[in-house]
């Protein structure tokens, strides 16, 4: 049997500990409540911050300056709540009058009192902030990286057969953020690959949030009803309006025979190589935009994918830019794609998506699958 641990107060001590009132009500104050922790934690800042005002105005200004109020604060702001911030800022305001009464206004310079100020608005934000999400500390930036990585491990597609089929993912978002409004959610079941690419209307961490919240639902439904993308349709008709648009497109692949089937919903057309002839063909699948009509009723496009034959997937992003039309956008993806054949569809994918997004800022999303 494995030792239990030796206690943190022997057991001599806490009968001494318990018979006196005063530290029960102590111990009993510091552990009690759902907040206790930032209770604890404000406490703590101020006595340190009273002590550092007292040190200051006794021994030395050198060892003990005022501008270390300035990290004090900014631990309330990262880590108080807003009423206990407000206490440790008042704290602050008592020790640098402290100060000033016993040295003088010079111990205490204009700039400290500007930079604390600064300071001081900067934690109130940050404590704001934080009171909205309901989390304490930096719980609400450990909740978006995690929100981030699913996001990022839903866009990867599930494994293929490696002899027979070859596929690549390039998502690259506005501005360089690590959120936008592409996304796409994949799913195999057995032989048949399913793919879903959405385009949430917006760019950046603006439509970051709906691409969020809308990969969880889409991913939900993947491989779960007949028909993805009026189910999709649906359930984007019932939320409320003012959400703005969202297109999606929708691939169904047999990785045994190459069949595929691809659905469209006011999205850029799919492109086809065709190893045959050499050329790249526009898929003729088409729908309207998700959640604008209560029925969607979708064109769809099959065929077969042969031996060195590929198909792409992508977002407006990649064709769309200001002042252009968006034909010559995709003119312009077919003339590019061509220097995928000779160089290989897997090392071309990033190149191609960095030059048709060069010169403007827009989430892109590119999806490549071929047959070797």
């Amino acid at each position: 049997m494995s030792s239990r641990p030796a206690p943190l107060i022997p057991p001599r001590l806490r009968a001494i500990l318990v018979r006196v009132p005063f530290l029960v009500r102590i111990v009993r104050f510091l552990r009690r409540g759902p907040l206790a922790r930032d209770r604890n934690l404000m406490i703590t800042l101020c006595v340190l911050t009273l002590a550092l005002g007292g040190l200051a105005a006794w021994v030395s200004t050198d060892w003990f300056s005022p501008s270390l109020f300035i990290l004090i604060t900014l631990v309330g702001g990262l880590q108080l709540r807003m009423r206990n911030l407000a206490v440790l800022v008042g704290a602050v305001g008592v020790s640098l009058a402290y100060i000033a009464a016993v040295l003088g206004a010079r111990a205490v310079g204009a700039g400290l009192l500007v930079t604390l100020g600064f300071t001081t608005v900067l934690a109130f934000l940050m404590a704001r902030t934080r009171g909205k999400l309901g989390v304490q500390g930096l719980r609400g930036d450990a909740m978006l990286l995690e929100l981030r990585d699913r996001l990022k491990r839903q866009g990867e597609l599930p494994p293929l057969p490696a002899k027979d089929w070859g596929s690549k993912v390039v998502l690259k978002q506005a501005g360089g953020s690590s959120f936008g409004g592409d996304f796409l959610v994949s799913m195999r079941h057995g032989s048949v690959l399913e793919i879903a690419l959405v385009d949430v209307s917006g760019k950046g961490v603006d439509a970051g949030t709906r691409a969020l919240m809308l990969s969880g639902t889409f991913g939900g439904l993947l491989g779960s009803v007949d028909s993805f993308l009026p189910a999709c349709n649906a359930y984007l008709h019932r939320q409320p309006e003012g959400e703005g648009f969202v297109t999606a497109v929708h691939l169904r692949l047999d990785l045994d025979t190459g069949a595929y089937e691809i659905t469209s919903a006011g999205h850029p057309p799919v492109v086809k190589f065709d190893a045959g002839t050499g050329t790249w063909q526009v898929s003729a699948a088409k729908g309207v935009v998700l959640g604008i009509v209560p029925d969607l009723h979708c064109e769809t496009d099959t065929g077969v994918l042969h031996k060195g034959d590929a198909l792409m997937l992508y977002t407006d992003g990649l064709i769309e830019q200001p002042g252009r039309d968006i034909d010559a956008g995709l003119d312009r993806l077919l003339g590019e794609a061509e220097r995928l054949v000779p160089s290989g569809f897997k090392d071309g994918a990033r190149p191609l998506v960095n030059s048709m997004s060069a010169g403007h800022n827009d989430d892109c999303a590119l999806i490549l699958i071929w047959r070797p």
